[in-house]
């Protein structure tokens, strides 16, 4: 496995611009307001020819443990828990404030290697106060600006040299992870499903909705195969979307999603399908992913049988172009039916892939010709000759023929729903383009 390198310190200190910073990219919400990162948030990178897995924390700080704040300090020291290093940030313009104090102490207590850093140190006032440092008795202080890249490079020196030796434990090589995004509403139930597929309270959970703030992946070690689960924050309607720490968050989620090969579209079953709901599948189809609808809180249905029914006539009138979806019903809460969950996983990934062969393929398509014949457009009848796959994810087709870029969009559809009929293809998109060719042999008229 790849050393763990985890970001703390206490709230708005600057570990999420650290974090980037680090990791090379955006990937972290940032924000002047305290708190905004609420969940552990990890990514690999280089670092000084060390790939690494950085992890970037909520703020250390004192609260109850079943506030909010008092579980994201539970989570801040599960991470700390599982470091090779620990590098612990503070606020130079600030200087020592007796919660650094106060969390410099118990590093120490937690036998792991700390690597003691003054963000916000850019100017010679800056340097100054990192000087202070030293009092917290974890070694040498580093003076460094993430947000101006300044010291960045000593940093990542510091911590290449303070990691244990490379040895034959690193991660094997192989197939990458399937990228699996849980998508939903507030409060559907995203971030304690994730925690129950990877057995550990690894999101921060609780009544109130909109407590994940940013896409947060977690690599789930499976015998069948690695699945990189994103958790995301809730999805709005955007007239409620209002604050700009929100539209970030939303923003992270739409991103997850587009980045994805399956998308775990969850619902509070016990609330129904929403139209916002129906919104996000929407989504899903434009941007061409797989996707499996998690019926979530099953448990809590009074009458499923009604529940499923009315489900299942609400997606076959409003979402026709996944028709077939597969739907998986369980409680996150409780664990009950979520066995069933990554096999539906792969299940649609296995579709979303799915090459058809071009024999077979055509075979099919003079069949659907001879059923229904292309229709007239323009008082002209469309010649369509033969059909080709063009790649997969999501299976994707060539229709090629006079005029076939004019293919109307009822035929369209007919086509589509043969296909997905014909060759197995339940709830994943699927893309067909029409081609006019441009034989001078072909027959006119």
């Amino acid at each position: 496995m790849l050393p763990v390198v985890v970001i703390a310190g206490r709230p708005n200190v600057g570990k999420s611009t650290l974090f980037n910073r680090l990791a090379g990219r955006r990937s972290a919400i940032v924000s002047d307001t305290p708190g905004v990162t609420r969940d552990r948030k990890d990514a690999e990178a280089m670092l000084r020819g060390r790939q690494v897995r950085l992890v970037d924390t909520a703020g250390l700080e004192e609260s109850d443990p079943e506030a909010i704040y008092g579980r994201m300090r539970a989570s801040s020291e599960a991470a700390v828990g599982q470091a090779d290093l620990i590098v612990f940030v503070i606020d130079a313009r600030i200087g020592i404030t007796p919660a650094d104090e106060h969390f410099a102490n118990w590093l120490r207590r937690q036998n792991r290697r700390v690597l003691l850093v003054a963000n916000k140190a850019e100017g010679r006032q800056g340097t100054t106060n990192a000087l202070e440092a030293y009092s917290l008795g974890l070694g040498d202080p580093l003076a460094i600006s993430a947000e101006h890249n300044e010291g960045i490079a000593d940093l990542m020196r510091e911590i290449a040299e303070a990691l244990p030796p490379e040895g034959e434990d690193a991660a094997p090589e192989g197939t990458r992870p399937l990228k699996l995004a849980i998508v939903g509403r507030p409060n559907a139930g995203k971030s304690t499903l994730l925690n129950r597929l990877v057995g550990e309270d690894r999101m921060i959970t609780g009544p109130e909705p909109g407590l994940t703030r940013d896409a947060v992946s977690v690599i789930l070690r499976h015998e069948d195969g690695d699945i990189e689960l994103v958790d995301t924050a809730g999805l709005r309607r955007r007239a409620r979307i209002e604050e700009a720490l929100e539209k970030m968050s939303v923003s992270a989620s739409i991103e997850a999603l587009k980045m994805a090969e399956v998308v775990a579209l969850t619902v509070d079953a016990s609330l129904g399908l929403h139209e916002q709901d129906l919104q996000i599948a929407r989504l899903i189809e434009r941007e061409g992913r797989a996707c499996i609808l998690v019926l979530n809180k099953w448990d809590a249905v009074e009458d499923r049988n009604k529940t499923r029914k009315a489900i299942s006539d609400r997606l076959e009138t409003s979402m026709t172009q996944m028709r077939g979806i597969p739907v998986v019903t369980l409680s996150a809460a409780t664990g009950a039916g979520v066995e069933k969950f990554l096999p539906a996983v792969r299940a649609a990934s296995a579709v979303w892939n799915t090459r058809v062969a071009t024999g077979a393929l055509n075979r099919w398509f003079e069949t659907a010709l001879e059923r229904h014949p292309p229709p007239l457009v323009e008082g002209r009848r469309l010649k369509l000759r033969y059909i080709t796959q063009a790649k997969a994810r999501p299976p994707t087709f060539l229709v090629f023929g006079t005029r076939a870029e004019l293919m109307p969009e009822d035929y369209h559809r007919y086509l589509v729903n043969g296909l997905r009929e014909s060759f197995d293809l339940p709830g994943t998109p699927i893309r067909i383009y029409g081609r006019g060719t441009t034989n001078p042999y072909a027959e006119e008229g």
